[in-house]
């Protein structure tokens, strides 16, 4: 008999996260704690109840740029390697109780920098708390596998710096590079030395395009910077028209996307807090689905829209209907698009998501 899907049961079901922030999913109570013992006196409670209600509220204005102030104060408190260390470890904890069986957490190593940690620290700070986020999760049973990826904030100039640090630490679970920050007025193309280098040395990139900005940012960061993937990428449904009889048709750079099965990282409630999308019943990941684009569903922000992987997917199993072989065709894409290797890759499909998906649908 197969399991009901809902909120309680989603968490038992094997899932895979490709686009989440480790400064955007920190636990409320870590960031009053880590705050006190920097000495950090910004914050604008210092309970966790409310702190955590203050972020979900100012992230929730419909603006991307708003939605990025609320990262000041967590990374404020990720400034040394106790707190990174501390931060990557409960990452790993929260992600593996929510079943989550593989996740590519990404950060920005040039914003921890205040304190005087070089990069090199940096990653290694996050990557030995990882790894012990993974010892922990094993301890109570659950299997996780965490790989990094590095990005360059697209206002700044050390893309290139930050790539060559990705490839520098890529025999360490570092498997990717990304351009993150605002995109409208800082195109991906201000980042082409980097891409250059990265394609040169065989490395993987993804790219946040088609979020704040439209279809000339995503054509750019396909055709000019090479990404394997997308970053969100809603606003290629502005290359589809639906006519009012409900056929499609698809303009060519969304017959690209879809032809060439590029990955498509979806937030839906970031999404709705950024102003990308006006409601999950509005939002492009149910047309896209229904196209056979390849949809991945994602946190984002775990902490500013007060979400988890499980949450995303009953969100939309209630708007969309979606079962448990929706949601285990959207995990399927997400570990096919994975940075790992292809041997790993089938590995975890074959034993992890498809057995753990077949004990639910019965």
């Amino acid at each position: 008999m197969s399991t009901p899907v809902s909120l309680d049961t989603i968490p038992l079901a094997p899932k895979v996260l490709l686009h989440d922030h480790l400064d955007g999913g920190l636990r409320p109570q870590t960031v009053i704690d880590l705050a006190r013992a920097a000495g950090y006196d910004q914050l604008p409670s210092e309970r966790a109840d409310e702190l955590g209600e203050w972020f979900i509220a100012s992230a929730d204005s419909g603006s991307l740029e708003r939605y990025l102030e609320t990262f000041s104060h967590t990374v404020a408190v990720m400034q040394t390697h106790e707190a990174l260390v501390r931060v990557a470890a409960e990452c790993v904890e929260d992600l593996a109780a929510d079943g989550v069986v593989y996740a590519e957490v990404r950060y920005a190593p040039e914003l921890f920098q205040e304190r005087g940690l070089t990069l090199d620290e940096i990653v290694c700070a996050v990557q030995d708390g990882f790894r012990e986020g993974e010892r922990r999760a094993a301890e109570v049973g659950k299997s996780i596998r965490i790989g990094t990826l590095l990005c360059a904030m697209r206002q700044n100039a050390r893309s290139a710096e930050i790539a060559e640090l990705a490839v520098r630490y890529r025999d360490v679970e570092v498997v990717g590079f990304d351009i993150a920050g605002p995109e409208a007025g800082f195109p991906p193309t201000r980042n082409l030395d980097a891409f250059e280098y990265l394609r040169q040395q065989n490395a993987h990139f993804t790219v946040h395009a088609g979020e704040a900005f439209g279809l000339p940012s995503i054509w750019e960061a396909l055709q000019h910077c090479g990404t394997e993937r997308l970053g969100h990428g809603v606003r290629i449904v502005d290359d589809i028209k639906v006519d009012d009889n409900g056929g499609v048709q698809l303009g060519r750079l969304a017959s690209y996307v879809r032809d060439r099965r590029i990955p498509l990282e979806m937030c839906p409630s970031s999404n709705l807090q950024t102003g990308a999308a006006p409601s999950i019943a509005e939002h492009p990941v149910g047309l896209l689905a229904d196209l056979r684009f390849r949809v991945t569903v994602n946190t984002d922000n775990r902490l500013m829209s007060h979400c988890s992987l499980s949450s995303e997917f009953a969100v939309l199993h209630e708007t969309f209907g979606y079962g448990w072989t929706d949601l285990q065709w959207f995990t399927v894409n997400a570990m096919k698009s994975s940075f790992l290797g292809f041997d790993e890759r089938l590995e975890i499909i074959n034993n992890l998501i498809k057995p753990g998906y077949a004990s639910l649908i019965g």
